[in-house]
C-alpha cells in the first residue's frame, strides 16, 4: 500500500501516516492478544464422540476406530484437534444420558452425539429415543459445549411407519436445539458387504475410512464455524 515515487512530497507524507497507522494497529493487536485466529489455531480443540459400538470401534483395532481415523484425517489437514473416544459397544440413548457427566470430565470443547442405532435394532419406541436424545442435547448445551448430532436410520424390517417415526426424530431435534446434523452416520457403508464385518452391521477398517471420508466435510465446515470469533463465551 505504498504510493508511487512520482507523487513526490505528497506521497512521502501519506506513506509516513500510513506506516504510523499500521504500526499502531499492530501494537494494539499485540497488546490485547486479539488476532484473526479462532480456537483451532490458538489451541487444541477437543472433540468427544458420545456414541455406541460405531464409535467404540467394535471388531477393529483401536487405531482403526472412527475417532482415531477421524483425528488422523483432520491432522493431515493441519487441524489441531484431539478426538476423544466415548463410545460404548451396545449402548443405547438411555445409556448415553447416564454417561454425560463422565464424558464432560474430559472437558471437551465439542461433542458429536452418535447414538440411537441400538435403540432401532431393538425396536425401541422412537418417542423414547427422542426423549433421551433431547435430554442429552439439553444437558450438553447447558454445560456450555458445542454439540453436533449424527443421525441414524431404522432397519426397514420394522415397517415403514416405524422407520418414518425413527428417521425423522434427528431432524426434529437438530432444529429444536439449533445444532448441526449429519443425517446418516453410516452413509455410503450401510448394507455394503465389502465395507462391513460379517455381522453386516459394523464397518470393517475400509468401511470406517469411508465413514470418515463422507463425514469429513461436515466436520471441517463446523470446525470452521466453531473457530469464528462470533461465538458464545467459553465455558468457565
Amino acid at each position: 500500500m505504498i504510493f508511487g515515487i512520482g507523487y513526490g512530497g505528497f506521497a512521502a507524507a501519506v506513506n509516513s501516516r500510513i506506516s504510523a497507522f499500521l504500526a499502531l494497529v499492530l501494537c494494539l493487536a499485540a497488546a490485547t492478544g486479539h488476532t484473526q485466529s479462532g480456537p483451532a489455531q490458538s489451541g487444541t480443540v477437543k472433540i468427544a464422540v458420545l456414541g455406541d459400538s460405531l464409535a467404540a470401534g467394535y471388531g477393529v483395532k483401536p487405531e482403526q476406530a472412527f475417532p482415531a481415523r477421524l483425528q488422523a484425517a483432520l491432522q493431515r489437514r493441519a487441524r489441531n484437534v484431539t478426538i476423544l473416544n466415548h463410545g460404548v459397544s451396545g449402548d443405547t440413548t438411555a445409556g448415553g444420558v447416564e454417561r454425560i457427566d463422565w464424558m464432560l470430565a474430559d472437558k471437551p470443547d465439542i461433542v458429536l452425539v452418535e447414538l440411537g442405532g441400538n435403540d432401532a435394532l431393538r425396536g425401541s419406541d422412537p418417542a423414547g429415543t427422542e426423549r433421551n436424545l433431547d435430554a442429552i442435547l439439553t444437558k450438553l448445551k447447558a454445560a456450555g459445549v458445542t454439540v453436533w448430532l449424527a443421525g441414524m436410520l431404522a432397519p426397514r424390517n420394522f415397517g415403514p411407519e416405524y422407520a418414518a417415526q425413527f428417521d425423522g426424530l434427528y431432524k426434529r431435534l437438530a432444529e429444536k436445539h439449533g445444532v448441526p446434523l449429519y443425517p446418516f452416520f453410516l452413509d455410503g457403508v450401510a448394507q455394503d458387504p465389502a465395507l462391513n464385518q460379517a455381522d453386516g452391521i459394523h464397518p470393517n477398517p475400509k468401511g470406517v475410512d469411508i465413514v470418515v471420508e463422507r463425514i469429513l466435510p461436515f466436520i471441517t465446515k463446523n470446525l470452521d464455524d466453531y473457530a469464528t470469533p462470533v461465538r458464545s463465551p467459553p465455558r468457565p
